[in-house]
């Protein structure tokens, strides 16, 4: 009699396998579209971007030719209060006088001695590198926390812009310097740490004064968040911080350092506007265009601050039990205050582009447009700070972009009733889940 024949596992083995196989096609596509797509998982692109970018930054400054613009100037600015001179109105540098408040002398000069008087250039791109790097995690962490833009958008933030790299590294700006300051000023204001983040703003607003775009929102949420005697306090320490900063030479030379640091009549020069190109330069350095300017900021800022005084109030009472994502309550109007503020700016520079780049996503995802009209709009923007100089068409381009965003972000923000109704159901879930 035969033995009795084995069955066969290699068959059965297959037969299962062909069975989850299915299954574990559609595990991997819909775990490849959350890693894409699903702002949940942003946090993981962020780890690896980050990673991503320290490298990238080497590549850029061993491969691409350093430009210098203002590294000189600002080592020159400094060596002047190095050597004992506390008036304003005598610190100049190369390209002209010093118009920037204390902190910044107090950064630059310690650059001044760690860079070797400024003569390590390379150690100072590799600082600047640093620099890039935390902002870029100071930002992420802004966007994870909100949950609103999707990791692919993430991608396209950090390795897609030539013009934001060449600013950090390639031209040692104090832009970047500032903004790192405020990013971590917001994420602070975040953690609900209001004390520090008003220290950490206020040191923003010493190294450059455009962050106190930020100030009209900053204003409301300190009122509704804190009330008035806790905004009281939070004024007192950022002007209390700027007295510090400053006291060497408001000591010597008060009002040489009041319209040296904050000179708010300071006339750009035509050559260098990347947004109004298409103007005639005697309209450009008008007074009564400049004044046309502000007074169409005031307005869009009363505007839209009856929003954002609703979102801020919501975000307080959400804030308060936890509700997941009511972040984008307190960004949203930070970030929409400072795009309002750039959008009627009297003129941008290429640097200024840092001042708003990594809120624009964030932004531009807020509207309501679909997919490919919020990718088209990122795309126009770079487009038109990577036209160098600047023609008619790219300004004209820039500030038809901006409109757009605006008219988004307004249709989205006048919806804050509904809003408010949603995020309620938040708050009552949350209370509940608190409660078992």
């Amino acid at each position: 009699m035969p033995p009795p024949r084995k069955k066969s596992t290699k068959s059965t083995h297959k037969g299962v396998f062909s069975l989850l196989d299915p299954l574990l096609k559609e595990l991997n596509i819909a775990s490849l579209k959350k890693l894409i797509f699903s702002p949940s998982h942003a946090w993981l692109a962020a780890i690896v971007l980050l990673v991503l970018e320290l490298f990238v930054n080497i590549i850029v400054i061993h491969k691409v030719n350093y430009t210098e613009i203002d590294w000189v100037a600002y080592m020159q600015e400094v060596e002047g209060v190095i050597n004992g001179t506390m008036d304003y109105s005598k610190l100049r540098g190369d390209t002209g006088p010093l118009v920037y408040p204390a902190g910044f002398v107090w950064f630059y000069m310690g650059l001044y001695y760690i860079t070797s008087q400024g003569t390590n250039v390379m150690l100072a791109q590799y600082i600047f590198a640093i620099i890039y790097v935390v902002n870029l995690a100071l930002v992420f962490r802004l966007l994870v926390r909100t949950r609103k833009v999707p990791p692919y958008i993430l991608v396209m933030m950090s390795v897609t812009s030539y013009r934001i790299h060449s600013i950090y590294v390639l031209r040692l700006f104090n832009d970047p310097i500032a903004v790192l300051l405020v990013y971590a000023a917001i994420n602070l204001f975040m953690d609900d740490k209001w004390s520090l983040g008003s220290v950490f703003f206020s040191l923003a607003v010493s190294v450059k004064m455009n962050i106190l775009l930020y100030a009209p929102a900053l204003l409301l949420a300190y009122l509704a968040v804190l009330g008035l005697p806790g905004t009281l306090v939070q004024l007192t320490i950022c002007a209390g911080l700027q007295l510090i900063l400053a006291a060497p030479f408001l000591i010597n030379f008060p009002l040489e350092y009041i319209i040296g640091a904050f000179n708010l009549g300071r006339v750009f020069l035509y050559e260098w506007t990347v947004n109004f190109r298409f103007l005639p330069e005697e309209v450009f350095i008008s007074r009564w265009f400049h004044l046309a300017l502000l007074v169409c900021h005031i307005l869009a800022l009363c505007y839209c601050g009856q929003y954002w005084w609703q979102y801020l109030s919501v975000y307080k009472k959400l804030a308060n039990v936890e509700v997941p994502h009511c972040e984008q309550l307190l960004v949203l109007p930070l970030f929409m205050c400072n795009f309002i503020g750039v959008m009627f700016a009297r003129s941008l520079h290429y640097q200024f582009y840092v001042w708003y780049y990594h809120t624009l996503h964030y932004l531009v995802w807020t509207t309501g447009y679909p997919v490919k009209h919020r990718l088209l709009l990122l795309g126009v923007v770079e487009m038109c700070w990577n036209t160098f100089p600047s023609t008619v068409a790219s300004s004209i381009g820039l500030h038809v972009s901006h409109f757009i965003i605006l008219v988004g972000l307004l249709g989205q923000v006048s919806k804050s009733c509904d809003m408010t109704i949603f995020t309620s159901r938040d708050r009552d879930r949350a209370k509940d889940e608190k409660t078992k």
